[in-house]
């Protein structure tokens, strides 16, 4: 993947329609890359006219979304919300409780909590504090838009990428950051796609200047595409690949291992060498398979190559779930919100998969695909399992506490407990719900700016109905 993606060029607008946080902005101009191979006439012409607005002063742009996504300062005191709701996930809800946090870590919560002499004292009498929630499958930093390949960094060239993370990679400014925080969505799994293993995928927090500064967990999972379905020698061929990959890291990292012991200089492999937390157990394996037969033959090839594995997509895993209930295998669920992919299945048969899943007992977890440009979607993906069948402490642990333990960054994010980062929602309800507004947002006690290009249009055109009421449009 690219390292170095420094230089942005401005958006364009997008369409609106009369609600700001369901709008998706599908037409932002790609991001200037200082390596690239010639743009083409159009592009070209754009990353000029980009660089040209880029020279104006901060805030001379109107319409870009320049300047809707500041990131936060570091909070400099300690902050106290009172009187909230608050629904820890890990917990039942705590009616009229307290939250503090300092630092960026929550150091209380209950409903008898003392408050750190001069702390900010926040009144949230009849709202409600959330978790941030998780979008564990996401292209969020690696897409801008599609049909220009430099503004897309989600692939490596080759079929076998382990060295691959998506954290170098993340774009820092991207216009999807501010619409996705927007709606709720506060940490994401960014993760590269591609080939038979696409790489390593990172939890990445949606607030900062610098995707160093902006990592959870750079090694979250490592993702294979497991093969689908194809002729018998093409799938026996590409499982052979795959064999061959895990038996040549093996067989590197014990040859390098040996060279330490004795003192010798032993050649670096940087692919191989990436595989080693995945061996050692602590990176699982996000393995993406969505047929009966793809979920299965995965599953028992990381029982034998001894990895721990989290299956991603999981379109026919209502059909398997005592198996995977019994294997103890966690399930990343991709497109919930959508149609059943055969036309001999109900039409609820995805809406109602996750309420399958619990009753059966399956680990799972929901996202909403990988498109970055839908990723505000996300809540909604829950919210109708939930109308589904799915309890309603469930879709949001679906969100937040279960993806975040799936993935090894529950210590931090996923859900509102003491010691952890100071990530949430301050809501009027519950936000998996259409109707619920996202009020305020803290990632690690930063207060966020909810600004997003969305509003920002939406702000713009309302303003301008305003001045041009009872008068004629020209």
């Amino acid at each position: 993947m690219r390292k170095h993606m420094d230089m942005v060029t401005p958006t364009l607008p997008n369409r609106i329609t009369s609600n700001p946080r369901t709008r998706m902005d599908h037409r932002t101009h790609p991001r200037a890359h200082p390596w690239t191979r010639p743009l083409g006439r159009f592009a070209a012409a754009a990353a000029l006219a980009g660089a040209a607005l880029l020279a104006l002063p901060a805030g001379s742009v109107p319409g870009t979304g320049l300047d809707a996504q500041v990131p936060a300062p570091r909070q400099d005191r300690a902050v106290a919300l009172v009187g909230a709701t608050i629904h820890p996930v890990s917990g039942p809800a705590i009616q009229g409780g307290t939250l503090v946090f300092e630092n960026g870590v929550i150091t209380a919560i209950g409903t008898n909590v003392a408050i750190p002499e001069g702390a900010q004292r926040v009144d949230l009498s009849g709202k409600h504090i959330y978790p941030g929630l998780i979008d564990a499958w996401s292209s969020v930093g690696l897409f801008e838009t599609g049909g220009i390949d430099v503004a897309i960094d989600q692939n490596e060239f080759g079929d076998l990428n382990p060295n691959v993370r998506a954290a170098v990679a993340f774009h820092p400014e991207s216009r999807h950051i501010g619409v996705t925080r927007s709606n709720g969505v506060l940490v994401t799994v960014s993760s590269p796609s591609g080939g038979l293993i696409s790489g390593m995928a990172s939890a990445m927090m949606l607030d900062g200047w610098t995707w160093e500064t902006m990592t959870i967990r750079d090694k979250a999972g490592l993702v294979v595409n497991w093969p689908g379905a194809q002729s018998p020698s093409n799938y026996n061929q590409a499982l052979a690949d795959l064999n061959d990959a895990v038996a040549t890291s093996r067989a590197y990292l014990a040859a390098k291992d040996a060279a330490a012991t004795e003192g010798r200089l032993f050649a670096t492999d940087v692919r191989w060498e990436a595989m080693r937390p995945v061996l050692d157990g602590e990176v699982p394996l996000m393995v993406v398979a969505n047929d009966v037969r793809q979920m299965q033959d995965a599953i028992t090839w990381a029982e034998a190559e001894g990895m721990r594995i989290i299956l991603v997509g999981g379109r026919d895993a209502g059909y398997i779930a005592d198996y995977l209930a019994e294997k103890e295998v966690p399930v990343l669920l991709s497109s919930v919100n959508s149609r059943p992919g055969r036309n001999w299945e109900p039409v609820d048969h995805l809406r109602a998969l996750p309420a399958r899943l619990h009753e059966a007992g399956v680990r799972f977890g929901i996202s909403g695909g990988t498109s970055a440009p839908y990723a505000n979607r996300l809540p909604y993906e829950a919210g109708v399992a939930m109308g589904n069948g799915l309890p309603e402490l469930e879709a949001l642990r679906a969100l937040t506490l279960y993806p975040a333990q799936f993935l090894g960054i529950d210590d931090r994010v996923g859900s509102l407990d003491v010691g952890k980062d100071a990530t949430l929602l301050i809501t009027d309800g519950n936000p998996l719900e259409y109707a619920t507004t996202i009020d305020q947002a803290f990632i690690e006690g930063r207060d966020i700016d909810l600004m997003d290009a969305h509003r920002q249009f939406y702000e713009r055109y309302s303003e301008k109905l305003r001045q041009l009421q009872g008068r004629p449009v020209l």
